[in-house]
């Protein structure tokens, strides 16, 4: 499931809002840690305790058996660090702020207003 002001993106590889991971191994949970640590949106975390931390990842430390993220739960203030091996899921539930966001997108936009006639400048887009 995207977003429906997320372009489409035909790279099978891409994660776009509404990707699901479920890491068994030790690679896997460091490939979505990246991976999460990557994507410009909220991350949804689901621990093997239980608990859901939904929030922005904004760092990762992989480091054998202390390999960890640490992210900004959206529910309240702080920060929160959580082992890597205590993730059971990753769902990739905000919108990706930066999706579509590329100078060659911004580029191809200007062309195409110029082309219709339209006022084209370089004002950014609205962050909604």
């Amino acid at each position: 499931m995207t977003d429906a002001t997320e372009p489409a993106n035909t790279d099978p590889d891409a994660i776009t809002r509404g990707t699901e991971v479920k890491p068994a191994t030790t690679a896997e949970r460091e490939s979505a840690a990246e991976r999460a640590f990557d994507y410009r949106g909220d991350v949804t975390l689901h621990l093997t305790d239980g608990r859901v931390v939904e929030g922005y990842l904004f760092d990762r430390k992989l480091d054998g058996d202390a390999s960890c993220v640490r992210i900004m739960p959206s529910e309240g203030s702080g920060r929160e660090t959580i082992l890597l091996n205590k993730i059971s899921r990753v769902v990739f539930s905000g919108r990706d702020t930066a999706a579509g966001k590329s100078w060659e997108t911004w580029v191809t936009k200007y062309q195409e207003k110029k082309a219709r006639g339209e006022a084209a400048n370089i004002e950014p887009d609205a962050l909604d």
